[in-house]
């Protein structure tokens, strides 16, 4: 755990959902490489008890938590195992999030329920609890209080054949500001992270075939966003050093929306 890092996370305990694979993953070993205490959550169990068993055996400090975003009990039950492991948690990011593409006049409500249910239900949820628990820890005194969700580029797009996706993640963004503005009075940053497309366990095979070979050869720099672009911010915003901004909406795309 000597990685050269940016922003320190020493002393402070990070949740990070859907941590299962994918960027939530990739944030739990960077927020560990930063010195957090790390929670991570997600609904399979086996797959967050091995990252954390990894993050530990390297010398971070973490533990895995069952957690399906989009039930209250599970998520309050998640922020109560937290404290008891660690203590007050200071950051989170809401990162579980699910997808539903295709045409939308063939999609079908099962999936968007899931879909939405995951995406703005389950960050609503995460928000709510945490934002609860951090004033219930006296965030307004202590002034650790981040809260980042991870949003999409789509929000801000059209045409991509996911328009229930895009509107979860325009959801998302508004969530964000609404919350700043609710909590800023008790030292609580809300901000929201919108990546551009990146190559994740989920969508490797669809960015290897044909069509997504040739959406990647449409994008102006011919590339996907590699997943480490995004540890600066990341780490800025549950860190000291973004202590004077919320209710802002970040995209980290590598210019692929314009």
């Amino acid at each position: 755990m000597t990685q050269a890092l940016p922003f320190s996370l020493v002393g402070r305990t990070v949740m990070v959902t859907g941590a299962s694979s994918g960027l939530g993953a990739h944030f739990a070993g960077l927020c560990a490489s930063a010195g957090a205490n790390v929670v991570l959550g997600a609904r399979r169990t086996n797959r967050i008890e091995q990252i954390a068993a990894k993050l530990e055996a390297a010398g971070g400090k973490a533990v895995a938590v069952p957690l399906d975003v989009a039930d209250e009990a599970s998520t309050i039950a998640a922020f109560d195992t937290a404290i008891r492991h660690f203590g007050a948690v200071d950051s989170i990011i809401a990162n579980a999030g699910t997808s539903a593409s295709g045409r939308s006049v063939d999609t079908v409500v099962d999936g968007l329920r899931t879909m939405f249910d995951t995406n703005l239900l389950g960050v609503y949820l995460t928000a709510r609890e945490g934002a609860r628990r951090l004033i219930a820890a006296d965030s307004r005194t202590r002034g650790h209080g981040r809260i980042v969700l991870i949003g999409s580029i789509t929000a801000d797009m059209t045409g991509q054949g996911d328009a229930g996706y895009a509107a979860s993640k325009a959801a998302v963004a508004h969530l964000g500001r609404n919350f700043a503005r609710e909590w800023v009075r008790h030292g609580i940053n809300v901000n929201v992270v919108q990546p551009g497309f990146v190559r994740t366990e989920l969508s490797a095979d669809w960015f290897d075939s044909p069509g997504g070979t040739d959406f990647i050869a449409g994008l102006h720099r011919r590339r996907l966003l590699d997943v480490e672009s995004l540890d600066a911010m990341i780490l800025y915003l549950c860190s000291d050093a973004s202590r004077q901004m919320t209710g802002a909406t970040l995209t980290i795309d590598d210019g692929q929306h314009f």
